[in-house]
C-alpha cells in the first residue's frame, strides 16, 4: 500500500498524463491541454480569478524553454508554487485565529 504522499505524485504524474498528448507530443501539454487541465482539475482556483488572461500568463511562466508547451517539469512547478500558496494561506488564517503549531 503506497505512503500518502506515494499515493500524491502517482497523481500528478497520471493527472500530467490525462491531459498531455492528446495533440501533439504526448509528454507535453499545449496550451489547449493546459487550459483544459486548469479547468478541469483547478477550477475552483480559476473561477477566483478575474483575469481573462491568466491561462496565458500561466503558459508563459511555466515555458521555461519557450517551445509553447508544458513539460512534466514544467507543470511540477505550478502545482509546487500554488501548493505553497496554499499552505502560506492556510498558515495565515491559523495565526489570525491565534492558533499555531
Amino acid at each position: 500500500m503506497p505512503s500518502q504522499l506515494e499515493g500524491a505524485m502517482d497523481s500528478l504524474i497520471n493527472v500530467f498524463h490525462n491531459y498531455s498528448g492528446k495533440e501533439g507530443d504526448k509528454y507535453k501539454l499545449n496550451k489547449g491541454e493546459l487550459k483544459d487541465l486548469l479547468n478541469s482539475e483547478l477550477d475552483h482556483f480559476l473561477q477566483s480569478q478575474k483575469d481573462p488572461s491568466l491561462v496565458d500568463k500561466i503558459m508563459r511562466d511555466l515555458d521555461a524553454n519557450k517551445d509553447n508547451e508544458v513539460d512534466f517539469n514544467e507543470f511540477v512547478i505550478l502545482v509546487g508554487a500554488l501548493t505553497v500558496a496554499c499552505n502560506d494561506f492556510f498558515e495565515e488564517q491559523l495565526r489570525k485565529k491565534g492558533k499555531t503549531h
